[in-house]
């Protein structure tokens, strides 16, 4: 029988995890953040950290972790990439028949958290969803690669499936259907989601934890901004 208590990083039971954890932290020494250094609109900064962390050569600058909750109110998350920005809120793309589609039919709510390890910087958007339409979703879908657009067709997300082969099979069978199709359709299950913001968190980690946090939130005579303690 195998040594349960070996692990491979060299570490010999969990106890010596646990005693190195309290110790793991990142002193951050970001440059001040506050109201001045602000766009106008939430749309223009998140806009603008978005360019620097592309430019800093993050993996992925556009990915962000989607918080959902069921009807019970149990809570879900899992990394999705934002696909679209505006006035009108952050977009991703899903199959409606998926855990997060059944959890925001029910709650019609949700928040992203955009995570810039590297800078020191977080963005958290927050607010009610819509369904993106099919004009903007058909716009979009036409720019995916059609392996992607096949992987959409095949894919029965978040259900449980008899193994890898399952998924492999499903894909071989769609790539038979569509076969000399130029043009891949739009799955009747699959779009987008829209998060129609009530409020949008810029993080910029500082110095011994006091973290500047700036807060855009939709009033009904606009937005205001609010500093909110770390």
């Amino acid at each position: 029988m195998p040594e349960l208590d070996k692990l491979d990083d060299g570490a010999t039971d969990g106890a010596d995890i646990t005693v190195r954890l309290p110790g793991m932290r990142v002193a951050y020494d970001g440059e001040a953040f506050d109201e001045t250094a602000l766009a106008e609109t939430w749309t223009e900064q998140l806009q603008h950290w978005l360019d620097q962390a592309e430019s800093a050569g993050l993996a992925e600058p556009n990915a962000m972790v989607l918080a959902t909750a069921d009807a019970n109110g149990l809570p879900s998350s899992r990394t999705v990439l934002c696909k679209g920005l505006d006035a009108r809120g952050v977009v991703f793309y899903t199959n409606y028949t998926s855990a997060k589609s059944h959890d925001l039919t029910v709650t019609r709510y949700a928040s992203v958290t955009f995570p810039w390890y590297p800078l020191h910087r977080q963005v958290t958007v927050r607010g009610e969803v819509e369904k993106v339409d099919l004009a903007e979703v058909s716009e979009y879908w036409a720019s995916r690669p059609r392996g992607s657009q096949l992987g959409a067709w095949a894919s029965p997300q978040s259900r449980v499936v008899d193994g890898r082969r399952a998924l492999d099979n499903a894909l071989h069978s769609i790539e038979r259907r569509f076969d000399g199709v130029e043009e891949v359709p739009v799955p009747p299950h699959w779009g987008g989601w829209r998060i129609r913001p009530d409020s949008v968190e810029f993080w910029q980690g500082r110095r011994d934890r006091l973290h500047d946090r700036l807060r855009y939130v939709r009033t009904e005579d606009g937005w205001r901004v609010d500093r909110v303690a770390p």
